[in-house]
């Protein structure tokens, strides 16, 4: 029986339900006429018998199957602020879809403008404002001319692609940045007047002088020179920000989390379980810029044992802090309530000593009964770069009180000894010391010394093939500034037998992307600050949104990284 004899016998059918079905008769028969494939065919047959909206999804389903694959059609960059009130950019996606133009996503990621020397900045100053304001405007210009056009076309899921693009036009500017430098200091130098030779230095014939010749040569080594910081080019934000924003547009297209496609890039094939990184949450900052003399401890941190969810930890260090804010008041003399918070998002308290944050820390561990050495453990960011006095060839460790390499060395090893929970050393010492820092090493045995500041690992793409001081177990990354997604890929395979920490800077952002990847990039700690500040929660939320959503699934690992190591113990032991 034919279509029409069928609706022609139900008496049942509207007139409106059979000319409904008169028109699909008209549309499969044209279609057929015109030649369309088998698999087509079967597709309007069945259709035939559907209501209206099931033949919609029919076609939308068949015809989305042919339409071409997104692709990028303009980039857009925008003002935005960031976690400490400073302008920075936002890079926006647009994307053509079944042929029509959509906004995808955006990202923002941390950057700075000037590299990092060793010197306290003040970002309030009208100097800063300025490059950083000129940073900004350099970057967006780039964003919306001639990366939104090079980037037109592209797959967001071709992310080694598009940041080839970004790499190659971040060389090219660097490099005339180079030669800009390079003119302007050329040109200064034959400006200035030459100065007139230094007379030769007879008076150290004379016994008195001779005399403090041979006292000098008893003296403490001198200290060498820090090495030149590498220069930041302005608007390099824009190649970052670009770089994590494709990635999160590929990620929604496909219709799974970040976390899931950044594994995926890294060419990892998923297993049974997928890991989520130990979080080192700042509890203090008693550094530079707190009020006491101690400039050391710029950030005391606990870590986690392994085993604890990142909830469980969570509302543990919140505990802490709260009792370590409550012992601090009641300890107060002049009634001042504690609150301050550093930009990492950790309580300021100041102090004169280095044993005095950790005994303050213990102190309120054992009141609330976590066992330090067992529930968690602790590090110290000791920034040790930041507080290196040139002129006296000390490390200014304590107001009044500085050290030298040898003596920095020392006080690590009784403090390491006093505090066994004491377990990771952050930046102890700049890089430059290496006799130093492999006295440290053996010292402090199976203490991890890690490395934010002081030494970065070789970029993929760098010909600069630095050592990193002896010792070093492993190294905090952060995307800032030019460095793209593929860049973070290529070196954490570069450094897979060392420990890799995903970590903020002091300038970060109210995105929570930097969670995503963290657990994509399968790292084995995560340092995201404080538990104080909006862009700090923001991504430790994220991450137990992660971890929840992979405890659902039955995919969440527990293995513990080989963290941390018990004596006598090795890494490989550990991670089996």
């Amino acid at each position: 029986m034919s279509y029409r004899g069928f609706f022609n016998s139900n008496s049942r059918v509207s007139k409106q339900d059979q000319e409904f079905y008169d028109l699909k008769n008209k549309a499969v028969e044209y279609y057929r006429a015109n030649g369309v494939p088998q698999k087509m065919e079967c597709v309007l047959n069945e259709m035939l018998f559907e209501k209206p909206d099931d033949v919609y999804g029919y076609l939308a389903n068949y015809f989305a199957r042919l339409s071409a694959p997104p692709v990028i059609s303009r980039l857009l960059g925008k003002e935005v602020y960031d976690g400490k009130g400073q302008l920075t950019i936002q890079a926006e996606i647009f994307c053509t879809i079944k042929n029509e133009e959509k906004s995808v996503c955006s990202a923002v990621i941390s950057s700075h403008c000037e590299a990092r020397d060793g010197s306290v900045q003040d970002l309030g100053t009208s100097n800063e404002s300025d490059k950083r304001k000129d940073s900004v405007t350099t970057a967006l210009r780039w964003i919306n001319e001639p990366l939104s056009t090079l980037l037109k076309g592209f797959e967001p899921r071709d992310q080694a692609g598009v940041d080839k693009v970004l790499r190659d036009f971040f060389m090219a500017r660097f490099l005339e940045d180079q030669e800009r430098r390079s003119q302007e200091k050329a040109s200064q130098q034959s400006s200035d007047p030459v100065p007139a030779p230094t007379p030769p230095n007879i008076a150290s014939k004379d016994k008195k002088s001779g005399d403090k010749g041979k006292k000098s040569n008893n003296a403490e080594k001198p200290i060498p020179p820090p090495e030149p910081p590498v220069p930041v080019l302005p608007g390099s934000m824009a190649f970052g920000s670009v770089s994590m924003a494709v990635a999160k547009a590929a990620a929604w297209l496909e219709g799974i989390p970040l976390y899931q496609h950044v594994t995926a890039l890294t060419q990892q094939q998923f297993t049974k379980e997928i890991h989520i990184p130990l979080p080192m949450v700042t509890l203090l900052s008693c550094g530079k810029m707190s009020p006491g003399k101690l400039n050391l401890m710029e950030e005391v941190i606990v870590i986690p044992k392994a085993g604890k969810s990142v909830k469980q930890f969570v509302t543990m260090v919140l505990e802490l802090q709260r009792e370590i804010t409550r012992m601090v008041n009641a300890a107060s003399k002049t009634g001042t309530v504690v609150n301050a918070v550093s930009d990492c998002g950790a309580l300021v308290i100041g102090y004169d000593r280095p044993e005095q944050p950790l005994d303050l820390v213990t102190e309120a561990s054992n009141n609330l009964g976590f066992v330090l050495g067992d529930e968690m453990y602790l590090a110290i960011n000791c920034a040790a770069h930041d507080l290196m006095d040139y002129q006296k060839g000390k490390y200014d460790v304590i107001t009044g009180a500085s050290k030298s390499p040898d003596e920095l060395v020392d006080m690590y090893e009784v403090l390491t000894s006093k505090y066994p929970a004491l377990i990771a050393l952050i930046d102890p010492l700049r890089k430059e010391d290496e006799e130093e820092w492999q006295k440290l090493s053996s010292v402090l045995g199976q203490s991890y010394l890690f490395s934010e500041d002081t030494s970065k690992p070789t970029s993929p793409h760098s010909n600069d093939g630095v050592l990193p001081p002896p010792g070093i177990k492993g190294f905090i990354l952060t995307q800032t500034n030019q460095t793209t997604v593929t860049d973070l890929i290529e070196i954490t395979r570069q450094l897979e037998d060392a420990v890799t920490i995903i970590g903020t800077t002091s300038r970060e952002p109210c995105d929570d992307s930097l969670a995503d990847l963290a657990v994509g990039l399968g790292v084995k700690f995560v340092k995201l600050g404080g538990l104080c500040r909006g862009e700090r929660l923001t991504k430790y939320n994220r991450l137990i949104s992660i971890e929840e959503e992979l405890a659902q699934q039955g995919i969440l690992g527990s293995k513990n990284h080989g963290f941390p190591l018990t004596i006598g113990e090795s890494e490989e032991q550990s991670s089996t």
